[in-house]
């Protein structure tokens, strides 16, 4: 058994010990999906960022000379967009997650566990897109959820349609235009930049939503996509953190993933 599974598996036996056991804790034991299925702390974390960014809409809206992409230019006459990621910001797979103990992670088995489970909303994230569209701002989803055939379901992208439904189950309505899928496109590789400037091609992209680095920032990923050349490293997205240190909470907002992500592989 590795080192941070022996000192995780001890901890979790210190707070059963003394606080009252989560129904799924015997078969469930990751702290991580605990904490998003069961505490009222990540609830409250989740409805606070999303405050906070209705409160900040306004003002960004207003300052037509700023953009939350750096580097984005040309901004006049660009009408305003925003852009979310889906998994652990809009959408939560903490019951997904749970399953990973017993089988691994597959594109196939999400998708096949999105199609067959309900959606389950991140608080706030609905009610942020509903303001952010009623002050004309245009919404779009940025996933890595990947376009792909199956075997044996319909569609070039059938994995597209099934994120839709995820959305329109916690409350959001969209469509395939507003949905940026991983391979949808040649170039639209798990580096999310490509993608981030399709969008910024028509808008000025007011405001970034994720719970991972790579939601933000280009090169977080260990293993490098175009147009990123070098492995990150720890001290590659801290060097980063600082970089864009004014952004953070300031058309920036970072929703909290403990579960999963690009900064479980960087060393």
């Amino acid at each position: 058994m590795k080192l941070h599974h022996v000192i995780v598996a001890a901890l979790w036996l210190t707070a059963c010990a003394t606080t009252p056991e989560p129904p799924v804790a015997k078969e469930r034991p990751e702290f991580g999906v605990l904490w998003v299925e069961h505490a009222a702390e990540y609830q409250a974390v989740s409805r606070q960022i999303y405050a906070q960014a209705q409160r900040d809409l306004p003002r960004l809206l207003d300052d037509t000379d700023r953009s939350a992409l750096p580097g984005q230019d040309a901004l006049a006459g660009k009408p305003p967009a925003v852009i979310f990621d889906v998994d652990e910001t809009v959408v939560s797979n903490a019951d997904y997650q749970a399953t990973l103990a017993i089988e691994p992670y597959t594109r196939w088995r999400h998708f096949s566990w999105m199609r067959g489970h309900r959606a389950v909303p991140v608080p706030g994230a609905a009610a942020m897109v509903e303001a952010a569209r009623d002050a004309g701002v245009a919404v779009f989803f940025v996933t890595n959820r990947a376009c792909e055939r199956f075997d044996g379901v319909d569609g070039d992208c059938p994995y597209e349609q099934v994120t839709i439904e995820d959305l329109a189950e916690v409350g959001i309505d969209t469509d395939p235009e507003h949905v940026l899928m991983a391979w949808e496109r040649p170039g639209w590789d798990k580096e999310k930049l490509s993608r981030r400037e399709f969008v910024a091609e028509s808008y000025r992209v007011i405001m970034l939503f994720g719970d991972d680095f790579g939601d933000f920032v280009a090169c977080t990923r260990v293993k490098p996509l175009p147009p990123c050349t070098q492995p990150a490293t720890r001290a590659s997205r801290h060097a980063a953190l600082e970089t864009y240190a004014g952004y953070w909470g300031n058309g920036w907002y970072i929703l909290p993933n403990p579960m999963h992500g690009s900064w479980t592989t960087v060393r």
